[in-house]
């Protein structure tokens, strides 16, 4: 509006009159429409380009990771192949090798599977420690929140039958096997498109896994089938409620042919398992995360999320896995692990910024942008020596595992000393990630 009113003194000054004065004014009136141009409501709203481009891109990137991911867990189960996330990693670090980003994919998931790792060996241990295991009190809780019902009793007397299969808990099986597979696609994507939300994702999930660890440790609940076993929910003539993910899994392994050859993942199963880990249910806690990252990446895509996470709770309790208290413990501290990052203190948001790496933010920007050499530059910068401690470590921590495990050497697997290898193993394969993508 300046420019239009020096324009309109300027005309005032030179009269109006001769030839030099309409070309001064042509010129002004040229100016000033210029300067009307960029504001107008018209031209604010015009889409651009580049940002419509890379939204479409986007939502094409999603779709083919989502059905990558359910075409890969629909081709496990039918060969009798566990969805365990340290299985679902690999397959997701070949796709990174694909598309060209094997290195950056060790950098930045190593040390989430490292993570992993500790969190499922320590998870085993928290039932070690002498703590009471809680099974009326929540068998009360629950009752008191259903009016005199169990949820997983009034769905199991609706819909299983008493004799023969059951499609329903054939069908939750798989929904129970799918709870970490989708969450970690989510956090695939993040990476590949918000590498710096990827970050973000994994302190959460972090932080989710480390709460719940010390909620096993302090407050182990039994879960509904393991209470009906040992006589809390009697029935006539025998527990009221089933495991039904036993025979759901059954059912499953007859329908597709991998009777008796089931290939399962031995760091979930049999690294260190703990039963009495009701309490708060991470089945309903990483859907619901993820679900919290994906519509705030995301937008309504987001939402789908929601549809994913109501099969889940709804699985986990109709096979007797969980109480409807153990989900909405999950939801609730997924929700707090989500705040307690997004708003976190600068110290924190720096470590995280720090873990992140600007540059290599930087770097994969402009690979994002089409300029080829960008990740191969940043691929030269590797610490041989970083990479070689590391490596050292992990194999010192392989070494003891195996004579913990295998020799009993020093009490075995079975005492608490048996994390340390572990610990050690899983530091140094963080240790050499640090040093495969570096300043």
């Amino acid at each position: 509006m300046a420019r239009i009113a020096a324009a309109a003194r300027l005309m005032t000054d030179t009269g109006g009159g001769g030839p030099e004065a309409a070309a001064s004014s042509a010129v002004v009136a040229t100016a000033a429409s210029q300067a009307v141009v960029p504001s107008s409501p018209d031209s604010a709203s015009e889409p651009q380009p580049d940002l419509e481009l890379g939204r479409r891109n986007d939502r094409i990137l999603l779709i083919a990771i989502g059905g990558y991911t359910l075409l890969l867990s629909a081709l496990m189960i039918a060969r009798g192949v566990s969805i365990t996330p340290d299985v679902l990693l690999v397959a997701f670090g070949l796709a990174a090798v694909l598309l060209g980003r094997g290195r950056l994919f060790l950098r930045d998931w190593i040390p989430f599977i490292g993570l992993f790792f500790a969190y499922e060996l320590m998870r085993g241990y928290a039932d070690n420690f002498g703590a009471s295991v809680h099974v009326t009190d929540v068998l009360a809780v629950e009752r008191a929140l259903f009016l005199g019902h169990l949820p997983t009793q009034v769905l199991q007397d609706a819909f299983h039958p008493a004799t023969g299969n059951d499609p329903l808990a054939m069908v939750a099986t798989i929904f129970y096997f799918l709870h970490f597979p989708l969450p970690i696609a989510v956090g695939f994507f993040l990476w590949f498109r918000r590498r710096r939300v990827f970050y973000d994702y994994v302190a959460a999930l972090i932080v989710l896994s480390m709460a719940g660890f010390v909620t096993y440790l302090v407050l182990p609940v039994a879960p509904p089938w393991w209470a009906a076993k040992e006589g809390f929910i009697p029935g006539p003539g025998g527990p009221a409620i089933a495991y039904l993910k036993d025979q759901g899994f059954t059912e499953l392994a007859r329908l597709f042919g991998f009777e008796g050859h089931y290939l399962y993942s031995y760091t979930v199963y049999d690294i260190n398992p703990n039963q009495v880990a009701a309490f708060p249910s991470l089945h309903a806690g990483y859907p619901f995360l993820a679900f919290l990252f994906a519509r705030r990446t995301f937008g309504r895509v987001g939402w789908l999320m929601v549809a994913y996470s109501v099969c889940v709770w709804f699985s986990i309790v109709y096979l007797a896995d969980h109480y409807v208290v153990d989900i909405l413990a999950g939801l609730a501290y997924a929700s707090i692990a989500y705040w307690a990052v997004i708003h976190a203190p600068g110290w924190f948001r720096r470590l995280v910024e720090r873990a992140a790496d600007t540059e290599l933010d930087a770097g994969v920007e402009a690979a994002d942008r089409g300029e080829r050499g960008a990740l191969r530059r940043l691929g030269r910068h590797v610490r041989p020596t970083v990479v070689g401690q590391g490596a050292a470590a992990a194999v010192a921590g392989a070494v003891g595992i195996a004579l913990m495990a295998f020799t009993g050497a020093a009490g075995g697997s079975g005492t608490v000393l048996y994390l340390v290898p572990w610990l050690v193993m899983i530091g140094g394969l963080w240790r050499a990630a640090a040093g495969v993508l570096s300043r």
